[in-house]
This record gives structure tokens, C-alpha cells and sequence, in this order.
């Protein structure tokens, strides 16, 4: 019975272990990317063209609607290098591409 509670406790520590390991994989940097960058820069974020692991942390992608026009085919959004640790704390950032929404890449 005691042996039975000892094995249970270490799938437990184990499932839980795996489980905090994934929630800062890339679904986490990204989530965090984009919270990050739109209280800065305070412009909606479109979603997430890229993530990259890196030593230090995550290179993430960010779309961000910077100016709506009418049509919707016609808004300028832009493309953010977002550079976050393994916590999820933003590190730097920067614009590296602008584009008209409904412009297709070359």
C-alpha cells in the first residue's frame, strides 16, 4: 500500500513537472509577446506569424493592426520582432516590415 502511494506521488511530481514545462513552450512566449507589445505600442495585435526558440528565450512574431482604414483590405498593419525570456518578460522588440493588409508577400 505504502509502495502504491510512493509510485502514485511520482507520476503525480512527474505529470506536474511536464505539464509547468509546457505552459512556458511556445504557446506561452506568444501569449506573452503579444500582451507585452500592445501595452507599449498600444495598437491591437492581428495574431502571431512566428516562433522561434532561442537560447535566452523566444523570438515571436507579432502582427499588429497600427492604422484601420475603410475597407478593411485597405488597414496598414506592420510586422514586430518581440524577443521574450523563458518567463515570458519582454526583452526587446522591434518593427520589421509594414504592410497594407491586403497586399500579398513577394
Amino acid at each position: 500500500m505504502a509502495e502504491e502511494r510512493r509510485s502514485h506521488a511520482r507520476k503525480t511530481s512527474t505529470a506536474s513537472t511536464r505539464r509547468t514545462a509546457s505552459a512556458r513552450g511556445p504557446e506561452h512566449a506568444a501569449r506573452a509577446a503579444c500582451r507585452s507589445l500592445e501595452g507599449l505600442i498600444d495598437h491591437p495585435t492581428e495574431g502571431v506569424s512566428a516562433v522561434t526558440r532561442q537560447d535566452d528565450g523566444w523570438c515571436v512574431v507579432v502582427d499588429v493592426l497600427e492604422l484601420p482604414r475603410i475597407p478593411d483590405t485597405t488597414s496598414l498593419l506592420a510586422s514586430y520582432e518581440v524577443q521574450v525570456d523563458q518567463n515570458g518578460e519582454l526583452m526587446e522588440y522591434r518593427r520589421i516590415r509594414r504592410y497594407r493588409r491586403g497586399s500579398a508577400d513577394e
